[in-house]
């Protein structure tokens, strides 16, 4: 029987300490993946597009919505963030 990966969510507000949290699970347990966001909204100073989050356009993020190409999405200050569907999957194969 293949076995797959286990998907666990850590979900909370901005600030909460998801971040903390995900940074002492893969000091302690080195298979850990962590999925990347998909968001509408324009790179910041510094962040690398495919790296820090996979930047696409409001109008590609509603197609990916209409699509079912993401599990999950919000809208923030605008724009969307949301997790993208194919790239959860590969982790968990």
């Amino acid at each position: 029987m293949e076995q797959k990966g286990l998907l666990l969510v850590l979900s909370g507000p901005s600030g909460c300490g998801k971040g903390t949290m995900v940074k002492e699970l893969i000091s302690r347990e080195g298979q850990i993946e962590v999925s990347r966001s998909a968001t509408s909204r324009a790179p910041r100073e510094g962040e690398v597009d495919g790296l820090h989050y996979d930047f696409v356009s409001r109008e590609r993020f509603e197609e990916m919505i209409k699509n079912g190409e993401v599990l999950e999405y919000t809208q923030y200050n605008g724009n969307y963030y949301g997790t993208q569907k194919a790239q959860v999957e590969t982790m968990l194969a």
